[in-house]
């Protein structure tokens, strides 16, 4: 679906308000002696996998791009807005071999990070997440995926770009997404930051209104734009890790 400018900047609003603390800046390379990094966006994904007499049964992961993992150092950034006292969040979380903290999908471009390492290093250090998930309901089921065809739709990013003095603002930004050679791809370059970032498509909603859900994570760019890995197969890879 491709929307007027009104529409696509409401729905920037609402994805910065709604999903703002879905996000956390990542830097795939920090520590001494490790060379420059490449940084990126992960983001909060929470899959639901059954359910009990007390609730839902979810597995909460952190998504990103591979490419942003696969190094000895790196580091998770912290924002005031998703610890609770904001103090948390004035030192990133460091890790040494920090590409063994992630399960890694090389088919996909996609590396995902159980989370309950890190709700326990909150524990730790007196403080506790407050945030927001990209949830099963807001991530795009299959044949929403399918749907995404040749001619390019409306499509938004909500990422942690960089500023010029190397702070993370919160950034959302409306692109066009398409379907090339069977992939789905965000057809333009997007700045330094936006690898690894979830990308939003809309449909028309049962009265006619767009409606977003999250086709997947942004990928790292190549000919001119970047491939997406998709949630159709982002949630298979993962049903495969978890019951494998």
């Amino acid at each position: 679906m491709l929307l007027d400018q009104d529409t696509e900047n409401e729905i920037i609003f609402a994805l910065c308000q709604h999903l703002g603390r879905a996000i956390l800046p990542v830097s795939g390379a920090t520590g001494p002696g490790a060379p420059a990094g490449t940084v990126g966006t992960a983001f909060f994904y929470s899959e639901l996998v059954g359910a009990t007499d007390d609730g839902e049964i979810a597995h909460e992961w952190l998504l990103t791009a591979d490419a942003l993992t696969d190094r000895a150092y790196g580091e998770i950034g912290l924002r005031p807005s998703v610890t609770e006292p904001a103090e948390g969040a004035d030192e990133p979380i460091e890790l040494a071999g920090f590409a063994d903290h992630w399960l890694h999908l090389p088919e996909l471009g996609l590396a995902a990070m159980p989370t309950g390492g890190l709700h326990g290093y909150a524990d730790d250090r007196g403080w506790r997440w407050r945030t927001q998930q990209v949830t099963e309901a807001i991530a795009a089921p299959a044949d929403a995926v399918a749907r995404v065809g040749a001619t390019p739709g409306s499509a938004f990013v909500l990422a942690l770009g960089v500023a010029e003095d190397g702070s993370r603002p919160l950034e959302a930004v409306a692109e066009r997404v398409a379907r090339h050679d069977d992939a789905v791809r965000v057809t333009t370059e997007l700045p330094a930051g936006y690898v690894g970032a979830p990308v939003f498509a809309v449909e028309a909603g049962p009265d006619g209104e767009p409606v977003p859900h999250c086709l997947g994570v942004l990928l790292p760019a190549r000919d001119g734009g970047h491939p997406v890995a998709t949630f159709d197969r982002i949630r298979s890879a993962l049903v495969e890790v978890v019951d494998g």
